[in-house]
């Protein structure tokens, strides 16, 4: 712990931690930690003596959503411990949402710590209303027997935004634990204290400013309820404890929900406010936008691959049409530049200099490409997951494959959305209907938004978004002549492939059908992983068994051909083979043998041979996703990490 640190500890002491298991395959264990915490973080730290303590992990106290008392459901046995033993949890992190689970070994001692990190917390943004009392077992949760992940808890948290109403004031013990040099307001009914002059200064600059969020795109609401977005325009935000809908009000001080990935916080705002900021799109895709847009001087500024840096990309056609990348750069007096002779306070100024002057580029700035489109929001309205029939009118037909006929569609004769329309008796309906819920609510840049379901007649139709280039298989093969010759950007489809299965491993979501045929692309050469999870609910005993003709056998790891034995560790199997078909722009794996014989290689080791046109590096991460035994292949956050890396140390940014 830092001195600086030292000197901000507001409680300290043992107590005992149950492991978080971020990882599938971890055993669940009970160690004894001394925790200390400080005005930011949550510090826990090894049982060894103070001399020779080293720190294990630490919560950012601004991350934390929820604090609440456990239920007692863990055994003296497997905690390791003798007597009573009083649980309560930390829950933190929006995105990765994670759960420490700790336990007191008094009850004053757990109303203690639970006290002093509300009080840390007080002003914490979304702050949860519901919570699981018991841990996620894997398959699970333990409170409520419920098997989806990312279900809404099932008991109401208790308020704790005022941390004085959260003080225990019942009781003289406890009373004399709390009691501190600073005197306590006495508590009015509804939880309010005497109105003073001191106290109203104090409660002006500690009551928390209002969000102020800013429209990154345009959007029209459509059911009542919904609030339309003008891009650029800023509005307050009311409500933000649902991840993916926010209530807020407008300049006219009308009320409504909107997406939440169609703002940003005024105060993180930064470059997004700009046409030409792309965000973390990589090299090769912005390659692909500008020479799509055929305009000299056409740029786009992107986050480098090294963190914290930026790049700005050119289209020039002196002498020919390409693409030219700039790193921007900063001086030691802060400043950054392009050419050391044109410094600027701000990017913004920066790429407002070079818009009036080449200043050593191939050319000046001149556009950026035309309006980028809106991301695909969490279902179609806020809270919306039934969609009604007779709101989609149905187009051409996009395909057809084991579940049934895919169309094109117009959600209220506006919105783009694929129509998957079910074959009747192809899938367990009731089942699927109740898990559909939960999918609308899985969101991420690399996965084909699940809109909703028609479930009130049937046939059953899955509405998704629509990917304007259909699968990447088909895309593979299609475009073949010019993307065998430009590995750099086959490489990046599989990253991106890599980004939406690491979402769902994190989400205890199993896709169990990976394959290029189940991905899909769409515009500036942006991939995304469809139909996942879908073949859990198939119904056909050909599809579910590894014996069936239908069954994917050539994308399937030893353990599924031998016991049907499904884990994201079979994904992993399956991606590396979807990396082989990437590279090899849409072959069929192991060509025209017979399953029985492609199950008979794949018993004995033998693995698909390296593409002709596919790096090294590439291949060995192939391999490494071809592992024998499923705990000694790679998660796909490792997997991730490793093709950036691989990416990063082949390609020139």
């Amino acid at each position: 712990m830092s001195m600086i640190e030292s000197r901000l500890i507001i409680k300290q002491g043992y107590m005992v931690k149950r492991s978080q298991n971020k990882r599938v395959y971890t055993l669940v264990n009970f160690k004894r930690r001394w925790f200390v915490l400080t005005k930011t973080h949550l510090i826990y730290y090894d049982d060894e003596d103070e001399a020779k303590r080293k720190e294990k992990g630490r919560v950012e106290l601004e991350r934390v959503h929820t604090i609440e008392e456990a239920q007692s459901v863990f055994s003296n046995e497997e905690v390791g411990i003798q007597g009573e033993f009083f649980p309560f949890l930390v829950g933190y992190h929006q995105e990765e949402d994670y759960t420490l689970f700790l336990l007191g070994l008094e009850e004053l001692d757990r109303i203690g710590w639970i006290f002093s990190i509300r009080k840390v917390c007080a002003y914490n943004r979304n702050v949860r209303n519901y919570f699981h009392p018991a841990p996620w077992n894997g398959r699970r949760w333990t409170c409520c027997r419920k098997a989806t992940k990312l279900v809404d808890g099932c008991r109401e948290c208790n308020s704790w935004t005022d941390s004085q109403e959260s003080s225990p004031s019942r009781g003289s013990n406890k009373e004399n634990y709390f009691n501190t040099s600073t005197p306590s307001s006495p508590i009015m009914p509804g939880g309010g204290t005497p109105s003073t002059p001191s106290a109203k200064k104090k409660e002006e600059q500690t009551t928390p400013r209002a969000k102020v969020v800013v429209a990154l795109y345009n959007y029209k609401a459509i059911e009542t309820g919904d609030l339309s977005l003008e891009k650029n325009m800023e509005y307050e935000v009311i409500d933000d404890s649902q991840k993916h809908w926010w209530k807020v009000r407008d300049s006219k001080g009308l009320i409504g929900f909107i997406p939440s990935n169609y703002v940003k916080e005024k105060e993180l705002l930064g470059l997004q406010q700009y046409d030409w900021y792309v965000n973390d799109m990589s090299r090769q895709r912005s390659e692909s936008l500008l020479k799509h847009e055929d305009k000299e001087g056409c740029f786009v500024v992107r986050n480098s691959s090294t963190k914290g840096l930026y790049t700005l990309s050119l289209y020039t056609k002196i002498p020919h049409p390409h693409v030219k990348h700039y790193h921007i750069k900063k001086n030691s007096r802060g400043e950054f530049f392009l050419s050391e002779k044109h410094c600027c306070n701000s990017i913004p100024d920066l790429i407002n200099y070079h818009k009036h002057n080449s200043g050593g580029l191939a050319s000046r700035l001149k556009t950026s490409p035309c309006d980028r489109p809106a991301p695909a929001t969490a279902g179609l309205s806020h809270d919306k997951w039934e969609i009604d029939h007779n709101e989609l009118m149905l187009l051409d037909e996009l395909g057809s494959g084991q579940f049934g006929v895919v169309r094109r569609g117009k959600w209220r004769g506006s919105t783009d959305v694929a129509v998957k329309m079910m074959k009747e008796g192809t899938m367990s309906e009731d089942d699927f209907i109740e898990e559909a819920k939960v999918m609308t609510k899985l969101q991420h840049a690399n996965l084909v938004q699940l809109y909703g379901v028609c479930s009130k007649n049937r046939p059953i139709f899955i509405v998704t978004e629509y990917m304007r280039h259909g699968s990447l298989l088909n895309y593979l093969r299609r475009h073949e002549q010019s993307l065998a010759t430009n590995q750099g950007l086959l490489l990046d489809m599989c990253i991106q492939v890599c980004k939406g299965m690491s979402y769902l491993e994190r989400h205890n979501y199993i896709h169990r059908d990976l394959a290029a045929r189940n991905c899909l692309v769409g515009t500036e050469n942006i991939v995304k992983v469809a139909d996942f999870g879908l073949a859990r609910y198939v119904l056909d005993d050909q599809y579910t068994s590894s014996g069936g003709s239908k069954f994917p056998i050539k994308w399937a790891p030893p353990e599924v051909l031998n016991y049907t034995r499904f884990s994201s560790k079979s994904d992993v199997w399956a991606y590396g083979v979807l990396i082989w078909e990437v590279f090899t722009c849409g072959k069929m794996p192991y060509g025209r043998m017979k399953n029985s014989e492609v199950v008979e290689r794949v018993q004995k080791g033998i693995i698909l041979d390296k593409p002709k046109a596919c790096f090294k590096e590439v291949y060995d991460v192939m391999k490494k996703c071809w592992a024998p035994l499923p705990e000694s292949r790679p998660s796909f956050r490792i997997l991730k990490d490793t093709l950036l890396n691989v990416s990063q140390g082949i390609l020139v940014d």
